[in-house]
């Protein structure tokens, strides 16, 4: 296991939010029903989600686990940014609700921690929720300001229609 780079952690999963870091709380609807939910799920937990959204995906297992690593890399040919997680904890077990959340390790632009979770609802609608707290850890997001958010958001949505297309094929 890493050093995670905040002591915050597993917040995500029982909140509240840390103060003194920028918070993102996005959520939409994917689908309905429980074959839904389990698709949902899946893409999620075997970083598919991420992947079909145009990131790379360097994982140390096949699907989320507690102390294992990821590696998710964005960005266009040099201009890359990668950032190196640890998932702290995860949702399998949970009714109606899958996902999991992860931890920023040495390297990583922002230090914090980010969850993605689908939760069926009492009527059937599956939800796809981004919950995430940061704060800049490199040269780069600190000069970047106030547009890291905005590309936090961009992403969070850009992930929840990805998921939401991967739901609708099936």
């Amino acid at each position: 296991m890493s050093t995670l780079t905040y002591p915050e952690v597993g917040a995500t999963r029982l909140g509240p939010l840390p103060r003194g870091y920028h918070h993102l709380h996005h959520s939409t609807r994917v689908g309905r029903g429980a074959a839904d939910f389990a698709a949902a799920g899946a893409a999620i937990t075997e970083w598919r989600m991420h992947r079909a959204s145009g990131a790379r995906v360097e994982a140390s297992a096949r699907r989320a686990e507690p102390g294992g690593g990821v590696r998710i890399s964005v960005g266009l040919g040099p201009l890359r940014f990668t950032a190196p997680c640890e998932v702290i904890w995860t949702a399998y077990e949970e009714e109606g609700r899958t996902g999991f959340g992860y931890g920023t390790l040495a390297g990583h632009p922002e230090n914090g921690e980010e969850c993605f979770v689908v939760d069926l609802a009492e009527d059937g609608t599956v939800w796809f929720t981004v919950l995430a707290f940061s704060r800049p850890a490199s040269w780069y997001t600190r000069l970047a300001g106030p547009l890291v958010p905005v590309v936090q958001h961009w992403y969070a949505r850009r992930l929840g229609r990805t998921l939401r297309r991967i739901v609708a094929a099936g």
